[in-house]
């Protein structure tokens, strides 16, 4: 090693060892030869799961998790930062429903639902900031006792080794957050009406309003008794129709308005066309008003009246499940004669008013 001059020297400077520097810079790089060495044998991909039993039908489950509306309801993600601004635009729900959002504690992203499968599997793509895209899915398997639900996550990580690193603690990172969420749609799923309704064929339409002549009605709840009070009904509607000169416009339909265990109130009504300003708008009970106008839902019953109660728990749970809100009284249109129509073969339409969805 050189000498150095006197004036250095006289100022008090240390001078390292260099032959130590030298070992400290030898281990460094072995250290990251090694760092790099290991990182090329870890496995370039990651997978976190948790899985839990609910115990709902997979129908009810999988309405939670095909739309980001419920999601957010069970979903503790937004709890980090209540002051997130988040904005669901696209479908309302399945593919291609999006959620965006930005916050000052859990930054900004995109979600994007990217396939929906029926009762089975759900995949959305995550577009995290300074992170990139990844993939989520949950997989749902109908059980005994209800639905199993598997949340997964997977990402590769392709050529970068620090990214490999990562991956190692992902099971910890992730793993709590996934366990508490899915046992957060455990308790909302089983908080809901219990009611599969897999089967029910939905419409979501827009009705017109029309005019009826209606009789306001009440039975016990029992089918035979509803039958009489339903036929005695519209024989008095006919009456009047006949005397005023109005023509039917559509099947007989029945709107309900209240129950209270003991008695069924609702309207027994025919859509009605040919009111001028003479016709009377009541006259022995029999009124003439107007239909709803707007939003509904439309279910088609196939099959015998006394197994529409089971059909209205159905759409009840079906709702419920969606969380879509009543805009008023439902409706059933008997559009089969049933002295022409074989008990099986009964089509009776059921409309629900909604408010909009969500």
């Amino acid at each position: 090693m050189p000498e150095l001059p006197a004036s250095v020297i006289g100022l008090g400077i240390s001078v390292p060892d260099m032959s130590f520097t030298r070992k400290i810079a030898g281990a460094i790089g072995g250290a990251s030869v090694l760092f790099f060495a290991i990182g090329v044998f870890l496995p370039p991909t990651a997978r976190v799961e948790r899985e839990l039993a609910i115990d709902a039908h997979p129908a009810t489950v999988f309405a939670l998790l095909n739309d980001f509306h419920q999601v957010n309801k069970w979903s503790r993600w937004l709890a980090a930062d209540p002051n997130t601004r988040v904005d669901i635009s696209g479908p309302t729900r399945g593919v291609g429903a999006t959620m965006t959002w930005s916050g000052n504690i859990i930054g900004s992203g995109t979600q994007v639902i990217v396939s929906s499968e029926p009762l089975q599997k759900i995949t959305t793509r995550l577009s995290l900031q300074d992170i990139g895209d990844i993939d989520t899915s949950f997989l749902l398997t109908a059980t005994e006792f209800g639905t199993t639900v598997l949340w997964r996550y997977e990402n590769d990580f392709g050529r970068n080794i620090f990214a490999r690193y990562y991956g190692l603690l992902l099971d910890g990172i992730v793993g709590a957050d996934y366990e508490q969420g899915l046992a957060s749609l455990k308790a909302m799923a089983e908080s809901l009406p219990p009611t599969d309704f897999a089967d029910l064929e939905v419409e979501h339409i827009v009705v017109t309003a029309t005019d009826i002549a209606y009789m306001e009605t009440s039975s016990e709840p029992l089918a035979a008794a509803i039958s009489e009070a339903m036929g005695n009904a519209y024989f008095a509607i006919l009456n009047f129709m006949d005397r005023h000169g109005l023509q039917e416009a559509g099947a007989p339909l029945s709107i309900s308005r209240a129950f209270d265990g003991s008695e069924l109130r609702f309207d027994a009504g025919i859509p009605v066309r040919g009111i001028v300003a003479t016709t009377p708008r009541v006259q022995d009970s029999v009124r003439l008003g107007r239909t709803y106008g707007g939003a509904a839902i439309l279910i088609k019953h196939r099959g015998s009246y006394l197994q529409l109660a089971a059909t209205h728990n159905k759409i009840a749970a079906y709702l419920a499940a969606l969380g879509i809100s009543r805009n008023g009284d439902a409706w059933e249109s008997y559009v089969s004669d049933p002295t022409r129509t074989t008990e099986a073969e009964l089509i009776t339409h059921i409309f629900y008013p909604i408010s909009g969805e969500n």
